[in-house]
């Protein structure tokens, strides 16, 4: 069994929190916005399921997407709901890239999603940390 110093786990941990400030605040910026463009914006974020063949209530999808980023993003600088978060940001991530994928964008337009998507799963793997507000509660 590899044995670390309380000075590594302690990095490993503040390391933890720097990445969910970061992401969950960009999350929160991205999200927002989306959110308070009410349903005709949903409605044309929900269309891009139509890459993953959903093709029904494209509003509700929408919505979900916007709620997923903004309220996950949240989530994430709380450390809390970690699992469902993490899981419903990394959906959002796969519709993302998928979306970009079938525009014909370059990597750079993919990769924005992309990673975010593999920088989600592996938070879900690690866990939030010992630096989060459930930890206090």
């Amino acid at each position: 069994m590899l044995r670390t110093s309380t000075s590594s786990t302690n990095n490993v941990h503040l390391g933890l929190l720097i990445l969910r400030l970061g992401m969950g605040v960009s999350f929160i910026a991205h999200g927002v916005p989306k959110l308070m463009d009410g349903p005709e914006r949903w409605e044309q974020l929900g269309g891009t399921m139509a890459n993953l063949g959903i093709t029904f209530l494209p509003t509700i999808w929408g919505f979900m997407g916007s709620f997923a980023e903004c309220v996950g993003g949240l989530c994430l600088v709380l450390g809390i709901l970690w699992v469902p978060a993490l899981l419903l940001l990394t959906f959002t991530m796969i519709v993302a890239t998928a979306m970009h994928i079938s525009n014909g964008d370059s990597y750079s337009g993919i990769s924005h999603p992309l990673e975010a998507g593999i920088v989600f799963i592996g938070l879900l793997v690690t866990g939030p940390g010992k630096h989060r507000v459930s930890k206090k509660l």
